[in-house]
């Protein structure tokens, strides 16, 4: 932690983190050297891309299409792009699953790409 922050303020700047409105939408994970790309939903567009990077990282993502791309061309070859976002407000649970369904399937056809996961 910071030096010197006291623990109410530090507590303070946890909740406001936790409390921050999230970005849903879909993204794009491009690997420049190949031309490939893989699209997903996400209902946290700004915590998606470090997960995505750590999983790539480490190794260990789900996908061995894009983990053998990322192993061959390096991270200095991948790029992550937010596509599109909507505010989930006033819609249900399912209205948001199948909003996101819906605007991965229609950029994945946009881009001839695969999914980032399955």
């Amino acid at each position: 932690m910071l030096a010197g922050m006291d623990k109410a303020r530090r507590k303070a700047l946890t909740e406001a983190y936790k409390e921050r409105p999230r970005t849903f939408g879909v993204y794009a994970v491009r690997c420049a050297a190949t031309g490939e790309a893989w699209v997903s939903g996400s209902k946290s567009l700004d915590k998606q891309e470090n997960g995505l990077w750590f999983q790539l990282d480490l190794g260990g993502h789900p996908n061995k299409a894009l983990q053998a791309a990322f192993r061959a061309h390096g991270r200095a070859a991948f790029s992550y792009e937010p596509l599109e976002s909507f505010d989930p407000e006033g819609l249900s649970a399912y209205e948001v699953k199948s909003r996101l369904a819906e605007l991965e399937t229609r950029w994945r056809e946009a881009l001839s790409a695969g999914k980032v996961v399955g």
